[in-house]
């Protein structure tokens, strides 16, 4: 009887503990289907956001005077600007609401990319417009190199002020200085290059 007593206690003792491992397993696979889950949205982030994007920039002639590099950087979006064959003088510099250049007036390209409605001009009570850029100096050689930081938009796809949805974006040179206040576009004059904005 004390043998039958001890058998039936190990059997008792070896059901409880395949009981106990079977919820351990299922206790466990929330958590790792968890961390997949959360690994895969970090990856389609990454798929979704350019490290850098390169935009061509033509002139009225459609010839190309240079180019400029963005990059995702500290909440914004850093440009590298290297331009040639452009007149000597302080030009403006914008991202503008359409990723479309037709030569030669470029007015294709639309407005300033404004997508929270506001005024131009860091120099407004009621501005800047996101695509507001400072200033470029073109040296009397026709050549700049130039690096400014739009810190109101992103090449992340699919979040607000993102250059890379809807209508698309571009940048544009102007012939003359954006003087920051006057409206819709701070006076800077015609459109002399532009380039198209695209991953």
């Amino acid at each position: 009887m004390k043998r039958w007593s001890i058998v039936f206690f190990l059997v008792l003792t070896a059901i409880v503990s395949s009981a106990c491992g079977t919820n351990t397993e299922e206790d466990s696979s929330p958590s790792e289907n968890g961390e997949e889950n959360t690994t895969n949205e970090e990856n389609q982030e990454k798929s979704e956001t350019p490290e850098n994007i390169t935009v061509t920039l033509n002139d009225r002639d459609g010839n190309e005077v240079g180019s400029a590099e963005l990059e995702q950087k500290n909440g914004g979006v850093n440009i590298k600007l290297s331009a040639s064959a452009l007149p000597e003088g302080t030009h403006g510099f914008h991202i503008h609401e359409k990723g479309v250049c037709e030569a030669p007036d470029y007015k294709s390209a639309g407005g300033h990319f404004n997508p929270t409605d506001v005024s131009h001009g860091s120099d407004s009570e009621d501005g800047p417009h996101a695509g507001d850029l400072n200033n470029i100096d073109i040296h009397e050689e026709g050549n700049a190199e130039e690096e400014v930081m739009a810190d109101m938009v992103t090449l992340k796809e699919g979040q607000d002020n993102s250059l890379l949805g809807g209508d698309g974006t571009s940048l544009v040179i102007h012939a003359g200085a954006d003087d920051q206040k006057s409206q819709p576009s701070g006076d800077a004059g015609e459109r002399i290059a532009c380039g198209v904005i695209e991953n």
